[in-house]
């Protein structure tokens, strides 16, 4: 029996060292910063070629952002709906699945949200007054066929935020995040062909999510769901009839800030 050779730790297992001790930084810390690379070399105790390869691993991954040049560094980002939307976008596109079925999986998951919310002891308080707040400023979109689309979906996310149970609420907000970015799309092309839906359609939607958040408030969980499940299948209607039998596009996900003006609730 020979007895293994002694050498160095290759850099590559050194770096993935780094990459992990510094991912638990970025997912444990909201405010979490990175330090510059003199200041890693010197915490870690590694060499300059190790950290910029653990560097390279989480911007791999999403999490930081390398700015190379005079005024590099790197930024940190925090995982969001928005990019678990793109990874799942990923393996969606590549299993060729279409938007019929991403808005069949969404019709089974999201009037499940729904119950939750119409269960809610503090719904008065917390889910409803969020709620009637978005409907309110879709509806002074009507008319603007983009700006409508973006704010009405929006209250679906919100839906999905006042979930309970959180391995849910981020579950399907990535899908929703996913059908949104394909839905906003959907609704620039019509824009452009001055083919969007007529106001009526709009002031439809703005009736339905006001009678689904008057449920929502009385408690009535199976009513909440029935509504929430019709309303929804309506709306997806209007994207695949025209492109039902399109594959889900992961790009989108990943250009579209859908919701960026509203902070989201935790719970």
């Amino acid at each position: 029996m020979t007895t293994p050779r002694r050498g160095r730790v290759p850099q590559r297992r050194i770096a993935e060292t780094v990459a992990d001790e510094l991912r638990d930084h970025i997912l444990s810390d909201d405010d979490y910063r990175l330090p510059t690379q003199d200041q890693l070399v010197k915490d870690f105790g590694v060499s300059y070629p190790s950290v910029r390869e653990a560097l390279r691993i989480l911007e791999t991954e999403g999490l930081v952002t390398v700015r190379r040049g005079n005024v590099g560094g790197a930024d940190v980002h925090r995982p969001d709906e928005f990019s678990a939307a793109y990874h799942l976008g990923l393996s969606l596109q590549a299993g060729r699945v279409t938007l019929e079925d991403l808005a069949a999986g969404l019709q089974l998951l999201e009037p499940m949200c729904v119950t939750e919310c119409a269960k809610r002891p503090d719904r008065a308080e917390i889910v409803v007054p969020a709620l009637n707040a978005s409907i309110d400023a879709s509806a002074e979109l009507v008319g603007d066929g983009v700006a409508f689309t973006q704010a009405a979906r929006e209250f679906h996310d919100l839906i999905v935020s006042f979930t309970p149970n959180a391995t849910i609420r981020y579950a399907v907000r990535s899908y929703i995040a996913l059908w949104s970015a394909q839905e906003e799309a959907w609704a620039e092309a019509l824009t452009r062909r001055g083919e969007y839906p007529s106001e009526g359609k709009a002031e439809d939607a703005v009736h339905a999510h006001r009678r689904i958040v008057k449920e929502i408030a009385d408690g009535r969980v199976a009513e909440a769901e029935r509504l929430a499940r019709s309303h929804l299948a309506a709306t997806q209607a209007l994207v695949l009839d025209r492109f039902g039998d399109t594959i889900v596009n992961a790009s989108a996900a990943m250009t579209r800030n859908t919701f960026p003006a509203r902070q989201r609730p935790r719970n």
